[in-house]
């Protein structure tokens, strides 16, 4: 995956590459799909909701350019395996989910394979976690239609945030840079994830 995915697509980062080495892919699975775990797309995790192909992980990781002394926070738990691999790389990943199952398999397994790092909330990410705010960074895998402001509230200043925004066929991922309190925006990508669920979206 590492060799033929993602270092060919212009992964460069040591640090990521080596967390994407590292965290076993099939663990975050269905059973069913273990087989394609290292196939380069999505793949189904139940309730509608997908784990992300590896580039794409890889490359949103990327643009976040995490420190090691890093608070994270993620939307959109899915199967655990993003906030995983950025476990790696930071010293606290905050992540929520709001479909209760997949919040709390993905808690199940992380556990298991031993994040401590990892702190899993079921709830609507749309409003952020204020509680543990303001977040060095702040990664969104699930597509609403503008940027939530409670997220941008709760970026620090000189943060990064990595969000796919758009309807449900046509959507950027935008990097976010927060300078003297206004976020600086640029358009990396055009992707296509699930849609941002919960109150302050459309599919409420």
């Amino acid at each position: 995956m590492v060799q033929e995915q993602l270092m060919p697509r212009g992964i460069r980062e040591a640090s990521v590459l080596a967390a994407m080495a590292k965290v076993p892919r099939e663990e975050f699975v269905p059973a069913d799909s273990r087989t394609a775990s290292y196939e380069d797309g999505p793949l189904p995790i139940g309730y509608g909701q997908t784990i992300s192909q590896p580039y794409i992980v890889a490359f949103m990781t990327e643009q976040l350019r995490p420190k090691p002394s890093d608070r994270l926070l993620e939307v959109g738990t899915g199967s655990g395996y993003q906030a995983a691999i950025l476990a790696e790389l930071v010293a606290d990943v905050y992540t929520i989910e709001i479909i209760e199952p997949l919040a709390k398999n993905a808690e199940a397994t992380l556990q298991r394979l031993g994040y401590k790092n990892v702190h899993v909330k079921v709830g609507d990410g749309y409003s952020g976690w204020p509680e543990h705010a303001p977040f060095d960074a702040i990664i969104v895998t699930c597509a609403p239609d503008k940027v939530p402001q409670p997220l941008t509230d709760q970026l620090k200043e000189g943060g990064r945030m990595i969000i796919p925004v758009g309807d449900r066929f046509a959507q950027e991922l935008y990097l976010l840079e927060k300078k003297n309190g206004q976020l600086k925006e640029s358009v990396t990508l055009p992707v296509r994830f699930v849609p941002m669920a919960g109150e302050g979206t459309k599919q409420k």
